[in-house]
């Protein structure tokens, strides 16, 4: 199933995309799917975030080629950083260059969404705790990334967690094409087979720490190719049945 979250008639409303329009749900498929019957159009609809997180998981450093371009060391264990849910930012909605910032980067990412709260989960379980996956953008502002050393700063700004445009349970996420695209010219691509801690690890790693609650999102980390955007610049994240994340720079 490919899970939406959108607003029609000014209400927030949830629903299954399928082939010929979006069948709405009674509730969010976060809490089981019971259709409507009802269905509308995909173009007659504002789509949002696919889910609002409580928590943003984010992993560093997680594709050895990207590792290399920022001319650090590949990690032992999982580089984890929190985004805030105030980062949150919808589908084809404005990344806003903060003025702290001289160079913001974009980071096309494979998230993973938790369906149900998780805790000590082994890695042979990992999977039956997740609802399916969606593209993330993980913006970044690189230079005080540089200069401070820490990283809660440089991800956290208003805008910096573009997120979506849906959430497919379809696909085999050990083995997806990841690109993204700067004004049409492709900047990144890579596969998910290239992640150094793979997906499985991560949730039985991070549950080991934390509780997972479902709607909470892992960010996996990014290939290599990030640079700079600029105001007026249109970044599109595309991850192999997933869809396309677009967002225009401001």
């Amino acid at each position: 199933m490919r899970y939406v979250r959108f607003i029609k008639d000014g209400m927030i409303k949830y629903g299954l995309l399928e082939e010929d329009g979006i069948e709405i749900l009674e509730r969010n498929f976060l809490d089981g799917i019971e259709k409507t019957n009802e269905k509308v159009s995909l173009e007659s609809v504002k789509l949002l975030s696919p889910v609002s997180p409580g928590k943003a998981l984010c992993i560093g450093l997680n594709y050895r080629e990207h590792v290399g371009e920022l001319e650090m060391e590949s990690p032992k264990s999982p580089v984890v950083f929190l985004k805030p849910s105030t980062s949150l930012l919808n589908p084809k909605e404005h990344i806003i260059r903060p003025a702290l910032s001289k160079r913001v980067d974009y980071e096309a990412e494979l998230a993973v969404v938790i369906g149900k709260k998780a805790k000590n989960v082994s890695i042979s379980d990992a999977y039956s705790y997740v609802l399916g996956y969606t593209i993330a953008n993980d913006v970044t502002a690189r230079d005080l990334q540089e200069k401070d050393g820490q990283w809660t700063i440089c991800k956290g700004f208003d805008t910096f967690m573009p997120l979506g445009p849906y959430i497919s349970d379809e696909v085999n996420p050990e083995r997806l094409a990841i690109e993204s695209r700067l004004n049409g010219k492709v900047m990144q691509k890579g596969n998910t087979c290239q992640l150094i801690f793979k997906i499985d690890y991560l949730i039985s790693y991070l549950s080991s720490v934390m509780t997972l609650e479902k709607g909470d999102v892992i960010l996996t980390g990014t290939p290599k190719g990030v640079s700079g955007m600029s105001r007026g610049d249109v970044i599109e994240c595309e991850i192999e049945g997933l869809g396309i994340l677009s967002n225009h720079v401001i």
